[in-house]
């Protein structure tokens, strides 16, 4: 069966290669091949990439001769998607969980919350502790930090403070990194 040369399809503009007849403006081109590498002219390499039934691929458009390949272009899109699947299976993305607590918060809520915070730090992710104040309670903004900070320091074991925990408006707030 006969194979046809690529057409750019949509799916191409991820990988910005100009293929074949796409490529403009060029008059000589350093073409790469099993041969070797060699300086032709742009229609003697799409010539030669007709005859073998392969792709001119553009390569490099940077340099002062573009740099082009004589290969199937299907194939070699297939692997570059595999490669950046691959990559982004070894990512490891860092998540924000958020605990929420009240200054008068009682000591079994507080044991509860404490736990949650220690499992998402266990499982890598920071724990943003925010202790929100209502009405009345902003005069005492004291206690609602003496909380945080009692949280802050039960986590020490499994995470550590980015900063001290600041006040903003009506919100106390501090993110604790995973150890």
């Amino acid at each position: 069966m006969q194979r046809k040369p690529s057409q750019k399809s949509g799916t191409d503009k991820l990988f910005n290669h100009r293929i074949n007849e796409k490529i403009t403006g060029v008059s000589r081109v350093r073409l790469v091949s099993d041969d070797g590498v060699a300086i032709v002219s742009f229609e003697e390499a799409l010539r030669k990439a007709k005859e073998e039934n392969l792709d001119l691929v553009e390569v490099s458009a940077d340099q002062e001769l573009h740099v082009c390949k004589i290969i199937d272009y299907g194939k070699y899109k297939f692997e570059l998607l595999k490669k950046s699947k691959e990559a982004k299976k070894k990512q490891h993305v860092i998540n924000v969980k958020e605990i929420k607590i009240r200054p008068r918060i009682e000591s079994h809520d507080y044991d509860i919350k404490k736990k949650h915070a220690q499992e998402f730090l266990g499982k890598g992710d920071k724990v943003k502790i925010s202790l929100r104040f209502r009405g009345r309670e902003m005069m005492h903004s004291d206690l609602g930090m003496k909380v945080v900070y009692r949280m802050v320091e039960d986590l020490k074991e499994h995470g550590s403070a980015e900063r001290d925990p600041v006040q903003d408006g009506k919100q106390i707030v501090v993110i604790i990194n995973p150890k």
